[in-house]
């Protein structure tokens, strides 16, 4: 399974930005799919996710702001991003979660930079 991460760049603060990560394999429809970012000294955090039902939730930080989607058919998701802060800035990883009767596999794509200007 690889996950590719793209839509990154340098956007100004109040714009948007739109992420794509497209799933190789065959377990995208089963897996639950994630959005992650991890700023510069800062630990990894949870942006978004979204259920293999469709069901999205997000922390506190991006709620109302951010919104995650997925397209079965494409096998890919896409994290839209409204009204960027300074505080976005960070690289942004893409992952997939499926649980099997036997394991919970996690699988990571590559990041792409986010960068807001203020």
């Amino acid at each position: 399974v690889q996950l590719q991460a793209s839509g990154g760049g340098l956007v100004q603060a109040g714009g948007s930005l739109t992420l794509s990560c497209a799933a190789s394999g065959d377990i995208f429809s089963q897996s639950s799919m994630g959005w992650y970012r991890q700023a510069p000294g800062q630990q990894r955090e949870w942006v978004a996710v979204v259920s293999s039902g469709g069901a999205s939730n997000y922390p506190d930080s991006v709620k109302d702001r951010f919104t995650i989607s997925r397209d079965n058919t494409k096998n890919t998701v896409y994290l839209l991003m409204d009204d960027l802060k300074f505080e976005d800035t960070a690289v942004y990883y893409c992952n997939a979660v499926q649980i099997t009767a036997r394991a919970r596999n996690v699988y990571w794509g590559q990041g792409t930079q986010v960068t807001v200007s203020s």
